[in-house]
Formats: structure tokens, sequence, C-alpha cells
């Protein structure tokens, strides 16, 4: 299939859930994303799925950490999540389609698919790719789980598609080498548009080359000056926060 790299992908800082910090704004809020666009940088968010299947956005399972309620997202309707407040005076919990309405093509916008094994990640799939099928700004998807860029690179080329990748993530027993062949055999199946590593694992010469050879290369979470500055040599935008985001 052929793939979906556009310029404007690897132009950006993206601000990690939106620009947030202690006090507020809440990450993954509308008040976070407002402030990256008038910040003029890119948006990275995250979106998991509600109990009638619709894209919610939002990074924990459950409601315990960011709101006064407790218990899992995906329990919950769009409209009850909708009327959850978010701590910090940072509004409700958005869904994909008020993001998309707010950002409105002013800055590009990568949208995170969360899974887990015990979750069938369909649903959440088809729900973010409806929610972008009609959206005319710049728009990446992209997932830690291959099956849904697999999916999705199949499916729709409207917008890119790129595989997040990091071995902390990773939980497996294989140590660096297992990681490595992993990932190796996960981006020749899928062969994503881009992919999304974390800093720690950079530099990586496998990384260097895919990239030499034209895969474009983001790159997260980006804290500090000195991961900026590890960024901006080893990979083509970062997504970042706090003391990192320039």
């Amino acid at each position: 299939m052929p793939h979906n790299r556009p310029s404007w992908l690897t132009g950006w800082s993206y601000a990690h859930r939106g620009l947030h910090q202690p006090g507020g704004p809440l990450e993954n809020s509308l008040p976070a994303f407002g402030a990256a666009i008038a910040a003029g940088h890119g948006i990275e968010c995250d979106v998991q799925q509600s109990r009638d299947a619709q894209a919610i956005v939002f990074h924990d399972w459950t409601l315990d950490r960011l709101t006064a309620e407790t218990g899992a997202v995906r329990e919950r309707t769009a409209a009850e999540l909708r009327r959850i407040a978010l701590c910090e005076q940072s509004g409700h919990i958005p869904t994909l389609p008020e993001v998309l309405r707010l950002v409105a093509g002013r800055v590009p916008i990568l949208v995170e698919i969360k899974s887990r094994r015990d979750v069938d990640w369909r649903p959440l799939a088809r729900a973010t790719r409806d929610a972008l099928a009609a959206y005319r700004g710049p728009a990446a998807m992209m997932s830690f789980d291959p099956r849904i860029v697999r999916w999705l690179r199949r499916r729709t080329n409207r917008h890119p598609t790129g595989l997040v990748i990091g071995r902390r993530q990773w939980g497996a027993s294989g140590g660096k080498a297992g990681f490595a062949a992993w990932r190796g055999l996960a981006i020749r199946w899928i062969d994503p548009d881009f992919i999304a590593c974390d800093i720690a694992d950079l530099p990586d010469p496998r990384i260097a080359r895919l990239r030499a050879r034209g895969l474009p290369v983001l790159s997260w979470t980006i804290r500090s000056s000195e991961l900026a500055a590890r960024a901006a040599i080893h990979a083509d935008a970062p997504i970042a926060e706090g003391k990192g985001i320039g």
C-alpha cells in the first residue's frame, strides 16, 4: 500500500497531551489543547473507548487520577463521560469529535489509540477512523498495538498511520535483543507511514537506517532541553511536555 508521509508530519513539535502543567490545565483537556494551539504547537492526544464505542480523549483506563469519579472509562457512555468534570477546573472529558472541532485544522494533531490484551480494540479503531474521516486538517493516527496500525493502514490512506514503540513499555522478558527483533518484525508486518520512538531508545542504529531509507521518526516524551537536543539529532519531530517543549 502506498505510504502517506506529508511534510507537515515532521515539521512541528507536538505538545504531549496538550500544553498542560501542575495546577491546570490538565492533560488531554480542551484548555490544554487550546493553550497548545495558541503557543503554535501541534497536539498529541490519547483516545479510549466508551461503553457505546465512541472515541473519548482520555489517557488512563480509569477515571480515578484525573476526575472525582472512579471506575473504568469503558463502563460509561460518551454522554455520561462528557458530564464528568476534570480536576483543576479543566472542563469536561471531551470526545474526539469535540477536540477536532476545537483544533479545526489550525495545527496538526496526532491521535494515539490505546489498547489492552483483554479488550476488543476494533470498535475504538473504527470510531477513531470514522471521527477523522471528514476532518480536513492535518491529522495522524498511531498506536502501540501493531494490530490496530495494520488494520488502519489497510482501511484508510486519508491520514498517516504510525506505530508507537518503546522498550520500557514492551513489558516482555526478552530484553533488548528480544525487543529489537519484535520491533523489526512489527515494522515489516505493518509497513507504517511513520514510527514514534521512545527517546530512551535513541540513538539506535536500526532506527537510523530506517530513517535514512525515508521512514519518518517522531520521538516521545521529550521532557528536558537535553532530551530535546537528542531528539533533534536522532528524530524528525518531538512529542514534548514541560521543559522539553520549545
